[in-house]
């Protein structure tokens, strides 16, 4: 007797804490939207549809991840929906160009965002951006970068295939000119391929690694420079590319630079009640450490050294108090007409 009522209390209780979870209880049946910014086949989708299931997994109440592609403008279609029209109950989350960040700063007449009062859940790693050209470009150094003109692929304004080079050729004297318009890394590969441009101004590592592993190989693609402030594990033969010594040049690569560290971002919309917020941080922290996600991770080649939403926020925070007279500079160089001349 003593045994049978043990039992059912244990059962009461059970469903009492079951019944007090209201963050599996807004989950649990529910569809989750994972939104990315890029086109299919692009890095950022890759990166998306990677963790996409895990989230699902470590979500109280086990919800369903859909993965929903919404290319445009380098994300800032996405970035604006995210902000301006998505539902902000934690039902939608969205995967966003490392530019997003900066692109109140640098295009405010485009981006309809505070980058300050999304959720940041975090990033897979920070992200290495590297100059790689097609072997039978006219530059194959890091010294020809100076030299001779580099004819790049480029998506639009906001992302690092357009920012990147358009800084680093009016602060560094680089000779990149871009063929905007592409709607993702992936299609600058098969214009490569075609001969429409001859390289990546400003390609993710840990994308050019998982995609294009087989040109490196074979020697149709090398990289030629890596940008930031110390050498990619990976890439200790490759320079760093040099940072000007005026100083006004130099405080307006260090700003590209500094968006490296997003990688590709994983966000939230404004005003997500924040235990949601927490509760998908915690799944995206606890997908990073999912001995499945390590091992699909480990096939696609994609690096994981995770950053956290906090850090993240840390991060906006500072972009954000940029000082004026760099955001100045850096705008005035985000000239797309410049690259045609």
């Amino acid at each position: 007797m003593k045994r049978a009522f043990l039992a059912v209390a244990g059962l009461l209780f059970a469903n009492a804490a079951h019944a007090q979870d209201p963050l599996a209880d807004f989950y649990r049946g529910k569809q989750i939207q994972l939104r990315i910014g890029s086109a299919p086949g692009s890095g950022y989708d890759i990166a998306g549809r990677l963790v996409a299931p895990y989230i699902g997994k470590y979500l109280p109440g086990a919800p369903n991840v859909v993965v929903q592609n919404v290319p445009g403008a380098g994300s800032l279609t996405l970035a604006n929906q995210l902000y301006n029209t998505a539902a902000k109950d934690g039902t939608v989350i969205g995967v966003v160009t490392n530019g997003m960040p900066t692109a109140p700063l640098l295009t405010p007449d485009t981006a309809r965002f505070d980058p300050r009062h999304f959720g940041w859940i975090g990033a897979q790693a920070p992200e290495t951006q590297i100059v790689m050209v097609w072997h039978t470009s006219p530059v194959q150094t890091l010294n020809d970068l100076f030299k001779k003109e580099l004819l790049v692929g480029a998506v639009a304004l906001g992302t690092a295939t357009v920012d990147v080079p358009l800084v680093t050729n009016a602060a560094a004297g680089t000779k990149f000119k871009l063929v905007m318009g592409y709607e993702s890394t992936g299609n600058i590969d098969l214009a490569m391929e075609r001969g429409e441009v001859f390289g990546h101004a400003a390609a993710g590592w840990v994308s050019v690694k998982s995609r294009n592993q087989a040109w490196l190989q074979s020697g149709k693609a090398k990289i030629i420079v890596q940008y930031g402030f110390k050498k990619h594990p990976d890439l200790q033969d490759i320079p760093l590319f040099p940072l000007p010594a005026n100083e006004a040049d130099k405080q307006a690569i260090v700003l590209m630079f500094a968006r490296q560290e997003y990688g590709r971002p994983l966000l939230a919309p404004p005003g997500v009640p924040p235990e949601r917020l927490a509760a998908l941080r915690k799944a995206f922290a606890s997908a990073m450490k999912d001995p499945d996600f390590l091992k699909d991770a480990a096939r696609a080649e994609s690096e994981v050294n995770p950053v956290s939403g906090e850090d993240l926020d840390k991060l906006t925070e500072q972009i954000m108090k940029t000082d004026v007279a760099v955001v100045a500079r850096v705008r005035s160089l985000l000239d797309p007409d410049a690259a045609k001349k």
